[in-house]
């Protein structure tokens, strides 16, 4: 005889509406647990829908606080003098969120300052249950629902409070948005906090049935195609080793929604096989370029880019173009958007006196000027208020900050932001920011890649790790147009020549990106600056120029990627 057997109340899990959740967020002078510090901590107890507390304070970070993260969180130098340090709040978060689950949205940002915290105070490392409702969001919603799974996003969706970089109110953001999200995991017959962890880590019923699909895929480096019954491309990925890769799109590893669909639809798995992962990284770019598939999001349309042009006329002006064209002009780019070089644009009218009128004018146009000249911005050519010989001096200025030295426009802005900020002109100071560090970054890109794309020929080589073996690639004006792997013992030079005398023939074009697209230029020159690689033949000089960009661009990133970066994940969009 059978008999049922009841299971216990462990085995049944903790049904969620009995869970405690601690919602919490911090705000930080950086993107860094072992650099920055956390400058607030906002919080929310909640169980079974209903708030049991608040916790909320502003923190002495015990240095100044960057002005791009006063401008992105409104928190001073000011606010946080007469705050407690770290080290007397810690205590009383810890009490606060003793015994309950934390919840956050992108969790492993706000928990790696929270343990940084915790190791230099001497407290032991937080040991709840951790709910992310970035994750949760990525398994819940499709693309149709959220472009994105930013705070701000989602909580346009499922909240009546405004998330605005200050800790508490986020928090309580985050808390509209867990509950949403727990109701849409309800439908899927998830009630107990076991069940969630379980859900988010599970393949969908598709993934386990299109598990052959990855049957006989090679190892080694290559890039896999996903296609369709058709034989159209659905998803193009590159891996160092294809076969575990492929194998990972059918696992509980893959949570993405948008390519958990894919996976449902894709009939067939085509690979080609690459000498090395850099020719991989290479093809997939381009393939992604060329059949566009519609689950890819980046590289799709590289034609898209565009540039920042001063015009080659006797009064020039910047104007922005899709083409680069062998004019004499001067090109800043390329840029992802018109509204990426438009900030450029404005930064360098904030320096520079340019006109910024669209009209074509000579020395004998003779029209009223506009406001600009009034206001100091602009000389009047137009009115002849100008020589072409004058206004030279500002192109030249502009042709300069463009292509070789970043520095004026940099600290004109810098010190204007800094002003506004004092002020808590924290809009205008805002549209600064945006517009400085688009011109900087995009500077830096340009010219590390005319750097290379400057040189006609270049043979680099890389240690395999193990057997001897070497991987070599020619580039061609930024281009790789050959690769291989030479078997360690074998005598360079015939190998080499053989890569050289095989290799695809360029024929450079004009401006910075002269044979290749800017994506692709950057890959050989992750590769080249990655350690241990050697320079076997170069053909002309490899530099940067010394007042160049990228040592701006440190800067940058070191206090600006609070606003891009300061929650790393959540900004990835659905797929």
């Amino acid at each position: 005889m059978k008999y049922a057997v009841q299971g216990t109340l462990d085995e049944l899990g903790t049904p969620l509406d009995q869970i405690t959740f601690v919602v919490f967020d911090l705000e930080t002078t950086g993107v860094s647990a072992d650099e920055h510090a956390i400058t607030e901590i906002g919080a929310v107890k909640v169980r079974g829908g209903e708030v049991l507390g608040e916790f909320g304070t502003l923190v002495d970070p015990g240095a100044p606080i960057p002005p791009f993260i006063s401008v992105l969180t409104g928190i001073t130098d000011a606010m946080v003098v007469t705050a407690p340090r770290i080290g007397s709040v810690l205590p009383s978060f810890l009490e606060f969120a003793a015994g309950t689950t934390l919840v956050a949205h992108n969790a492993g940002f706000d928990l790696s300052f929270l343990k940084a915290a915790c190791a230099a105070h001497g407290y032991p490392p937080p040991a709840h249950p951790v709910v992310d409702t970035v994750v949760l969001a990525r398994r819940l919603l499709t693309r149709d629902e959220a472009p994105n799974c930013k705070l701000s996003t989602l909580a346009r969706l499922f909240s009546g409070n405004e998330p605005c970089h200050r800790a508490l109110a986020d928090a309580r953001a985050t808390v509209d948005v867990l509950h949403a999200l727990l109701e849409r995991a309800g439908s899927f017959g998830v009630a107990t906090l076991e069940e969630l962890k379980g859900f988010v880590r599970a393949p969908s019923a598709e993934q386990r049935r299109k598990r052959h699909l990855a049957d006989g895929v090679p190892s080694g480096p290559g890039v896999y195609v996903f296609e369709d019954g058709r034989g159209d491309p659905l998803y193009v990925g590159k891996s160092t080793n294809l076969r575990n890769r492929v194998r990972g799109y059918f696992t509980a590893s893959e949570t993405r929604p948008r390519i958990r669909e894919m996976v449902g639809i894709a009939e067939r798995v085509r690979t080609i096989a690459c000498a090395t992962p850099l020719e991989a990284e290479v093809r997939e770019l381009r393939l992604i370029g060329s059949a566009k598939p519609r689950y890819n999001r980046r590289s799709r349309f590289p034609e898209r880019m565009v540039w920042l042009k001063l015009t080659d006329e006797p009064f020039p002006r910047l104007s922005i173009v899709r083409e680069v064209k062998d004019d004499g002009a001067g090109y800043l780019g390329p840029f992802g958007s018109a509204r990426a070089a438009d900030d450029a644009r404005a930064a360098l009218h904030e320096t520079i006196p340019l006109r910024q009128c669209t009209d074509r004018i000579t020395p004998r146009t003779g029209r009223p000027a506009c406001a600009l000249a009034g206001m100091g911005r602009c000389g009047a050519p137009c009115e002849g208020r100008q020589s072409v010989e004058e206004y030279a001096v500002h192109a030249a200025a502009a042709r300069r900050a463009m292509e070789v030295d970043a520095t004026a426009v940099f600290s004109a802005i810098e010190a204007r932001m800094e002003r506004l900020s004092l002020e808590q002109r924290y809009e205008e100071a805002a549209a600064d920011r945006d517009r400085l560090a688009s011109y900087i970054r995009t500077s830096a890109r340009m010219q590390r890649l005319r750097a290379l794309t400057s040189i006609p020929e270049m043979v680099a080589a890389a240690p395999v790790t193990g057997g001897g073996a070497w991987e070599i690639h020619v580039v061609r004006h930024g281009r790789l147009v050959s690769a291989g792997v030479m078997p360690g013992g074998a005598h360079p030079v015939p190998f080499v020549d053989a890569l050289v005398a095989t290799a695809e023939t360029v024929v450079p074009g004009p401006g910075p990106v002269a044979a290749a697209g800017a994506e692709e230029t950057e890959c050989v020159l992750r590769w080249l600056e990655s350690p241990g690689v050697r320079l076997v033949r170069v053909e002309g000089g490899w530099s940067l120029p010394i007042g160049g960009a990228g040592r701006l661009k440190a800067r940058i990133d070191h206090a600006y990627q609070a606003r891009e970066q300061h929650r790393p994940r959540e900004g990835r969009p659905l797929r």
